[in-house]
């Protein structure tokens, strides 16, 4: 399956698409945001993506507070979890200038918006939604993204099969052109969560659903999942993006910068034109090498016309000629009768013998 979004197809056999999610890295600066623009465009990202939520549609302040502490990366958060999604989000007045500063630097603008009235307010400025892991399970808010009409990437992390099934299934009935991502919705960047993203999970998306495109987002340091998920047919990518893991807020600790995303997009590259078409050939860079590094037989002493060919006047050698015979064919060489005199070292010609 191929289909686009924006400018770019994207499917298996298209160039790598890297998201860049800037989420709430810009800190509540609109200039911050689009320097973050900028520099993701320079690292190699395809398009940088934005969350577009209102703290009380998406998280219930009694709920949070009621948990006593904070659990998961949100421990470290300073301010309550209500507070900090006040402060992660983004104006609506944003939208149309944000998406105005992609268009200008040549990168595509991407949102997730998580609640109906966002959604309708970011639609005309979207080629296609994201959908977060944590909305997997609400039925209406998907239904409500796939009937209007655009491709769906939908991260299926802290999800089981059932669940990522429900949601394909609905978003099915509305579009075909859908993103699925194995996810792993951790977001404390500590390295034995490395044993919990689960690639593999990606064949099984493959077999599940053979139309959708299979990609990643994920929240380990680094790209080592990148790379493993091109491998298993993986062509979409999410990773979260700063330009100061340093910085104080609730996504930069876990994110890339412009150093580390150059090279995950250089190297990924890299690994999926090393992938090829899994047809055993000699490659069109081979061709030299093919005869450079072959053996061809040549005869190993001099001998005279009408001389009937044994296996002791033939030794193999690299280069093989490009008219000569390979060792795998001495039976065709054997017994044969020389219609010329040769030297030694010569290489062995059909045309030579009869």
């Amino acid at each position: 399956m191929k289909f686009k979004v924006g400018k770019r197809m994207i499917g298996q056999g298209e160039p790598l698409y890297f998201i860049a999610d800037i989420a709430a890295n810009h800190d509540g600066d609109l200039d911050r945001a689009f320097r973050l623009i900028d520099l993701a465009k320079k690292a190699g990202a395809d398009a940088a993506k934005f969350q577009n939520f209102q703290a009380a549609k998406i998280v219930s302040r009694k709920g949070f507070d009621s948990l006593g502490s904070k659990l998961s990366h949100q421990s470290k958060w300073k301010k309550s979890v209500f507070e900090t999604y006040q402060d992660a989000s983004i104006p609506f007045d944003w939208t149309e200038k944000l998406k105005k500063k992609c268009d200008e630097v040549g990168i595509d603008y991407f949102t997730s918006p998580y609640d109906f009235e966002s959604v309708d307010r970011v639609d005309p400025y979207l080629d296609v939604y994201k959908v977060g892991s944590g909305d997997i399970t609400w039925l209406e808010i998907l239904d409500y993204i796939a009937r209007k009409g655009k491709p769906v990437i939908l991260a299926a992390g802290a999800s089981s099969l059932e669940d990522v099934d429900r949601a394909m299934e609905l978003l099915g009935r509305h579009t075909k052109e859908l993103v699925l991502m194995q996810c792993n919705t951790n977001y404390t960047a500590v390295p034995e969560n490395f044993k919990y993203i689960n690639l593999n999970v990606l064949r099984t998306f493959a077999k599940r659903y053979p139309d959708a495109v299979l990609g990643l987002s994920d929240h380990t340091h680094g790209h080592a999942t990148v790379l493993g998920a091109v491998a298993l047919g993986a062509v979409v990518f999410e990773k979260h993006f700063s330009d100061d893991n340093s910085r104080e807020g609730p996504d930069h600790r876990f994110a890339m910068n412009p150093v580390s995303w150059r090279e995950m997009v250089d190297r990924a590259n890299e690994l999926y034109l090393s992938l090829g078409d899994g047809v055993k050939k000699v490659e069109q860079n081979e061709q030299d090498s093919y005869y450079l590094q072959r053996r061809g037989l040549r005869f190993a002493k001099d001998l005279k016309s009408g001389r009937v060919i044994a296996k002791a006047d033939l030794i193999s050698l690299r280069p093989l000629d490009r008219n000569g015979v390979a060792p795998y064919e001495m039976d065709k060489v054997v017994s044969k009768k020389l219609t010329q005199d040769v030297s030694a070292d010569d290489p062995v010609v059909m045309e030579v013998l009869k």
